[in-house]
């Protein structure tokens, strides 16, 4: 049963204007179905609360979203841009010209092998 409904309710009877509750059990009951009255009103209104706020929060990351999109879009350009002035580059680049072997790993000359290299040792 829906809350609020006293339409199906056979157990509750609404006092005749102008009369008064007669007995203690009805005056619980009025009081009881005020309270859940005014409880029901605050659970619509936080709920209605929380609606609004998902709702501002999709909004928010939409465009969020939206602005993250486009930047993934310039940087990608950017990066193709920068990757054709590398290739249009490097041909004329000596800097990144082949390197021999010679010039990776110097000749090894005998008394390169043979030099000592003094360590100074510190005292604790």
């Amino acid at each position: 049963m829906a809350q609020g409904s006293d339409s199906n309710d056979t157990s509750y009877k609404s006092p005749s204007p102008g009369s008064r509750p007669s007995s203690s059990d009805d005056v619980k009951k009025v009081m009881r179905r005020e309270k859940n009255r005014i409880a029901a009103q605050k659970s619509r209104m936080r709920q209605t609360q929380k609606a609004d706020n998902l709702h501002l929060e999709s909004e928010n990351l939409q465009k969020e979203n939206a602005a993250l999109k486009k930047e993934v879009k310039q940087l990608t350009e950017e990066a193709k841009y920068l990757s054709s002035v590398l290739s249009s580059h490097e041909p004329l680049c000596t800097g990144l010209a082949p390197q021999t072997p010679e010039l990776l790993y110097p000749p090894h000359h005998s008394s390169y092998h043979h030099q000592h290299i003094t360590v100074p040792h510190y005292q604790h």
